[in-house]
């Protein structure tokens, strides 16, 4: 079927959801040194995961399959802006930084 999806790369959320990463690991990167194996860490990991099953969900083969991925990587998506929340409450995100997260 032409215009079909060929694969997980060619999806927006996808693609937007990787330059969050980069985004987290930036911003990450000024933490205090102390929050490395903390809220920097769980930051990450929790970015890490929206693309990850996205791409594993849209893998599987099965719109079952698929959709229950996409509501695992919805639920990393409310744990980072939470973290995200914790971050700039501790002062640790400049505003602009927070603002564009958000």
């Amino acid at each position: 079927m032409e215009g079909q999806i060929k694969s997980y790369k060619e999806l927006i959320v996808w693609q937007k959801s990787i330059d969050l990463v980069v985004e987290v690991y930036r911003v990450t990167e000024n933490f205090p040194r102390q929050e490395m194996f903390g809220l920097t860490s769980q930051m990450r990991r929790s970015a890490v995961s929206i693309p990850s099953n996205i791409a594993e969900g849209r893998g599987r083969g099965t719109r079952k399959d698929f959709s229950n991925f996409l509501k695992v990587s919805l639920g990393s998506s409310n744990e980072l802006e939470t973290q995200i929340e914790i971050a700039k409450r501790l002062n640790y995100l400049k505003k602009c930084d927070y603002l564009k997260n958000l």
